[in-house]
């Protein structure tokens, strides 16, 4: 089992949600879907059915423990957010685990990349977060298929339903992302996402993203400028103010626990952490950097450079 330590980690600087701190309720890289964007590389196994991973009470005390550390240090925890190394609607546990989470006062959101939405038990589940993020990446099978990879037997007009009836329900903040890549013929696809986005209830923000950390494949890249700005454009007809982009640098405020190992392996299993952000935890952490050379000897971590920075990943295997 995966030490417990591992299922809590940061807080992180979101985008999205300011200071986050991330439950990893998921053994590395169990999915449904194989991007060609995805951060943490090639999956390791491909599912839809839901599952038990870890004892909620786990989790629980997992993020308990990380919560008070934190709030002992008087940082601040905006939101505590299920984001782990696959697809957090696998865990057939969610539900049972949240509501503990949720007994510690701090609000809770989750993002997910849609697709077991149409499943009533993960929509129900759903019901209970603060906040929920979903993935529309495409409305087109051919763009959607090339773009997410999903497993078999995943359909997109049954995920696009499940959106709909979801969307029609929840009471909390929803919010949609929609990734943007380079090497696609996007053609009329952002006018038909941004139909589908606007015929959404209760849609708070519809998210545009790029690439900002490397992807799992070389021509999953960044597109031209021009292309999300046509795409920005285009989402804003449907959607007057409530488009944004999702294409700046989240920043450098990582929390830190005074064990520098433990800090970097934490947060570079989920979130690539760029040099200058783990030089900032080496400092706090009054470590040498020693250490991240020692982890990389070991195989744990690896250095790689993507648009002229270099970042720090966790190795899986």
């Amino acid at each position: 089992m995966k030490n417990i330590k591992e299922i809590a980690f940061g807080p992180v600087p979101s985008r999205r949600l300011g200071r986050s701190l991330g439950v990893n309720n998921i053994p590395p890289k169990i999915c449904t879907y194989s991007c060609v964007y995805c951060q943490l590389g090639r999956n390791l196994k491909m599912s839809k059915i839901r599952q038990a991973f870890y004892d909620p009470e786990d989790v629980f005390n997992a993020v308990k423990i990380k919560v008070e550390d934190v709030l002992s240090r008087k940082e601040k925890i905006d939101y505590i957010t299920f984001v782990p190394d696959g697809e957090p609607t696998l865990d057939i546990n969610l539900g049972k685990e949240l509501s503990l989470i949720k007994t510690l006062g701090i609000k809770v959101a989750i993002i997910s990349n849609s697709s077991l939405i149409d499943n009533p038990d993960v929509q129900n589940e759903l019901m209970g977060f603060d906040l929920v993020s979903l993935k529309v990446d495409a409305v087109s099978n051919d763009i959607f298929k090339k773009i997410n990879r999903p497993f078999k037997g995943i359909e997109l007009d049954n995920i696009l339903q499940g959106i709909r009836d979801f969307s029609s329900s929840f009471k909390g903040i929803l919010i949609t992302e929609t990734m943007i890549i380079d090497n696609i013929d996007y053609g009329d696809e952002f006018e038909k996402i941004g139909e589908f986005l606007a015929s959404l209830n209760n849609l708070e923000k519809a998210y545009i993203s790029i690439p900002t950390r490397p992807p799992q494949e070389d021509w999953g890249r960044p597109p031209k400028e021009e292309t999300v700005n046509e795409a920005f454009q285009i989402f804003e007809t449907k959607l007057p103010k409530k488009v944004e982009y999702l294409i700046g640098y989240e920043g450098n405020a990582f929390s830190y626990s005074g064990n520098l190992e433990e800090d970097v392996l934490s947060i570079t299993a989920v979130h690539p952490m760029r040099e200058d952000a783990l030089m900032e935890i080496v400092e706090k952490d009054k470590g040498s950097f020693e250490v991240i050379e020692k982890l990389i000897r070991n195989g744990l971590i690896k250095k790689i450079q993507y648009q002229g920075q270099n970042y720090y990943l966790r190795k899986f295997f």
